[in-house]
């Protein structure tokens, strides 16, 4: 072995590092890099997604199960005729809120001290439902739907009875409704 004198330069080039050292450096700069880079893309893409996957009412004023104020028990006739009204509430979507909206439009009828509603529209084709008063009967101008004051159908025409909503009445006479939409044209009623 032979020792370079004192004061000069070693000629015998620096030892290579073994490259599984380099694999493994690079290797895990990779990951923690990507693992760097996509905590800021998976916050951004949280942020952006939340109003979307929140579970939240569809309208304002809507209570917890879903129902909506209509009306009063003394704003229906005692005799059992039908009236339709209009549920109206703040819409919500993920980002909007649209005030004053129409949701449907019901009818409402007292028997005996209960309330019963029924959705106006004809589960046939989805029609709006007209009340005659000359007969006593619901009826669909766009098919002929037929049905009768309780709500049960009177001709071949529409596949099912009118679709029943549920209400509940509470202590100060408001008559909430819990409005659906059902899906046409089916002899089983199911909810859309």
């Amino acid at each position: 072995m032979t020792h370079a004198a004192p004061g000069t330069a070693s000629t015998s080039p620096p030892s290579p590092e073994p490259p599984r050292r380099n694999f493994l450096a690079e290797a895990a700069s990779y990951v923690i890099g990507g693992i760097v880079g996509l905590v800021p893309v998976a916050a951004g893409l949280a942020f952006f997604a939340d109003p979307i996957l929140r579970k939240k009412a569809t309208m304002r004023g809507q209570s917890e199960d879903g129902y909506l104020s209509v009306a009063k028990v003394s704003d229906l006739p005692k005799d059992g005729t039908p009236l339709r009204f209009s549920i109206i509430a703040d819409k919500i979507d993920s980002w909007n809120l649209f005030k004053q909206q129409t949701v449907g439009t019901v009818y409402l009828r007292n028997v005996e001290g209960s309330v019963i509603a029924f959705n106006d529209v004809c589960p046939h084709l989805g029609c709006k439902i007209d009340y005659k008063s000359s007969n006593k009967s619901f009826f669909c101008p766009c098919h002929a739907s037929a049905f009768k004051l309780d709500g049960s159908k009177s001709n071949p025409v529409p596949p099912r009875d009118m679709d029943a909503l549920d209400v509940r009445v509470d202590p100060s006479g408001a008559i909430w409704v819990k409005y659906q939409n059902f899906k046409r044209g089916v002899e089983k009623q199911e909810v859309l």
